[in-house]
């Protein structure tokens, strides 16, 4: 955000934040989601090279909307389910473990 439009908004008696501020996490739950969030975009970007969400679904033995829910970073998809995908879409553990340390 720009420098003057949040002093102009602070003046008018705004609180400026981000996600975490606004639904009060601790520092741990706020790197847990942004891990989660960081395993879900480079899932998508890797399952859109090489298969549609539904071969990754009988890979993971899943379903379809499972797999759309886990690449839009949905809350209810576990983080071993993350990985569990990314591995089935080629990434090795060292990849997934760069993923997951350039989040935080």
């Amino acid at each position: 955000m720009e420098i003057e439009k949040r002093q102009r908004l602070e003046a008018k008696g705004w609180k400026i934040g981000d996600a975490s501020d606004f639904v009060d996490l601790t520092p741990e739950e706020s790197v847990i989601v942004e891990m989660r969030l960081a395993l879900s975009r480079s899932l998508k970007e890797r399952r859109k090279i090489r298969m549609t969400q539904s071969e990754l679904a009988i890979r993971i033995s899943s379903s379809q909307p499972r797999v759309a829910m886990a690449e839009n970073g949905g809350s209810s998809v576990s983080i071993e389910l993350l990985i569990r995908a990314m591995l089935a879409t080629g990434a090795s553990p060292q990849e997934i473990g760069h993923i997951i340390a350039s989040a935080v």
